[in-house]
């Protein structure tokens, strides 16, 4: 059965032999959140320019096709452009004068500037769900966190909590999928008003909270089944020259953002 052009695809594992897909799951993870903190600690426009190239080579060097990429729905990109222009009505420096009426632009370029920073975050985030095996990054963090345990931090259960959340992201996508194809049935073929067109939105949102709902308790009885939370495998870690190398640029790009 075909996929629809317009279906979304979130942390699809795209099978490969490259030097991305052989690095280490935790090696990964270390070179996003080195890159996020720096930029976000940071965020100038040649910060976000680094980072853009580091993205750039992570692309080439995954050797996964762009036709990979996920479909934006249309309602998330008329609430983008909702937003920019809620921006550009704000004004601020610098200002454009036409005969009497001015028109500022620093509030759209701060907003510009947030926008891209969310685009490069998620877009480290698709080519880590490209290139890695969602079983593996259960382990990975178990080494990341580790070093949490000497305070009592509670590892085991942080690791469960954001293993599940990254698992059951495509079944939530699926599940809003399923209510909304209802909720279109549903809806009636004549005009409605914007009243209605609330009230309907209002059942999508409740449909959706009770199908959460039933789906966490669902989850939760299974986990107690099988004895609760136990602790994560950690298999040895072997680290390669890519990771050598990954790791390297990755402190580099940071130290270089964090000085421009």
């Amino acid at each position: 059965m075909t996929t629809p052009a317009t279906e979304l695809h979130l942390l699809r594992y795209v099978p490969g032999a490259s030097s991305v897909h052989r690095m280490w799951a935790g090696t990964k993870l270390l070179v996003v959140a080195a890159l996020g903190i720096a930029v976000v600690t940071r965020p100038s426009w040649a910060g976000q320019g680094i980072a853009l190239a580091l993205l750039v080579i992570a692309l080439a060097a995954s050797r996964v096709s762009l036709t990979a990429l996920p479909r934006v729905p249309k309602w998330f990109a008329i609430a983008v452009a909702f937003g920019g222009a809620i921006a550009l009505t704000a004004g601020g420096k610098p200002e454009v004068h036409f005969h009497d009426f001015s028109l500022g632009f620093g509030s759209f370029f701060e907003w510009l500037r947030f926008t891209v920073l969310a685009v490069l975050v998620i877009a480290f985030a698709i080519v880590i769900g490209w290139t890695t095996h969602l079983a593996d990054l259960s382990p990975a963090l178990t080494r990341l966190m580790a070093p949490l345990r000497l305070v009592r931090f509670p590892v085991d259960e942080l690791v469960a909590a954001v293993t599940l959340c990254v698992r059951c992201l495509p079944l939530l996508v699926d599940e809003m999928r399923t209510l909304y194809a209802v909720h279109s049935l549903r809806k009636p073929e004549v005009r409605v008003t914007l009243r209605e067109d609330i009230a309907h939105f209002h059942d999508l949102l409740v449909g959706a909270l009770v199908s959460a709902l039933r789906r966490a308790r669902e989850m939760a009885d299974a986990i107690e089944a099988r004895g609760g939370i136990g602790r994560a495998p950690r298999p040895p870690v072997r680290l390669g020259f890519p990771d050598a190398v990954a790791l390297t640029t990755a402190a580099a790009a940071a130290a270089l953002i964090a000085i421009v």
